[in-house]
């Protein structure tokens, strides 16, 4: 996880960060433009998230309940703050799945990625704060129907269309066979996975997580290998570490589609 050293104005974040903030070296740890991460380096550890006004309450909900299924970080705080929302969690130990470590045995590292979000697939979601997340995630797609989204090389040697048209009239036909019956992280990539020696330490970046489809997961799982390993030898293994009996070919060039246009 990157980490660069930098000064910060304690006046500059709410007063409930204050004595977080005071006298700790403090480090950037962004990886996105749409949020800064900063990482707060007393006691065990936090992370202080920043992003626009609004944006991290969803986030908030979620991280706090998958703590309580021991999956996530422990919220501190969430609130705002002029413009901006401000989300402070405790370190989750370990270190996330683009690790040296783990990436130097890709394998391991698909068959673990794999068998986790089956697990987190399986865990009973009844109490979940985000009830419908395809609801959003559709009409997210459906704004994309203009074209000016599109990123036709998101999935390049993965799934791909031959024109824009094609992308859409796929993510139409898929819309309607979406479904909400497991609880997803909804952005599963090595970065929000983090492990301590192999073994499963917890979930971040969960603000698109809720009840949704599989395939969404199973589609960002099978990317990050192919983006972070450079190669996607092992889409397949990945497939059946999760369970390809459980996975539709079909909805996943459907839901690629869908991101593609601008889910």
């Amino acid at each position: 996880m990157k980490r660069n050293a930098i000064q910060v104005n304690g006046s500059d974040y709410p007063e409930a960060l204050f004595e977080f903030l005071k006298e700790a070296p403090v480090y950037d740890s962004s990886c996105s433009k749409e949020a800064k991460v900063l990482f707060i380096d007393k006691g065990d550890g936090f992370f202080v998230k920043k992003a626009l006004k609004g944006t991290l309450k969803t986030e908030s909900l979620m991280t706090e309940y998958l703590h309580t299924l021991g999956l996530s970080a422990e919220v501190l705080y969430y609130g705002s703050f002029h413009d901006s929302d401000y989300l402070l969690t405790r370190r989750i130990p370990g270190e996330d799945c683009t690790d040296p470590t783990y990436l130097a045995d890709p394998e391991r590292l698909c068959d673990t990625t794999a068998r986790l979000l089956r697990a987190l697939h399986e865990t009973n979601g009844t109490k979940c704060p985000v009830r419908d997340r395809i609801q959003t995630y559709t009409d997210t797609v459906i704004k994309g129907m203009d074209g000016r989204s599109y990123e036709p090389d998101l999935f390049r040697g993965l799934w791909e269309f031959g024109s824009f048209e094609e992308a859409r009239r796929s993510a139409e036909e898929g819309i309607p066979f979406l479904k909400k019956d497991v609880l997803i992280h909804g952005d599963y990539c090595l970065p929000n996975i983090l492990l301590d020696g192999w073994c499963f330490s917890g979930l971040i970046d969960i603000g698109n997580g809720g009840m949704g489809d599989r395939h969404i997961d199973i589609l960002w799982g099978i990317w990050t290998l192919h983006f972070n390993l450079g190669t996607s030898k092992y889409t397949g293994r990945f497939m059946d570490a999760y369970g390809k009996e459980m996975i539709e070919p079909e909805m996943l060039r459907r839901v690629a589609a869908m991101e593609m246009i601008g889910a």
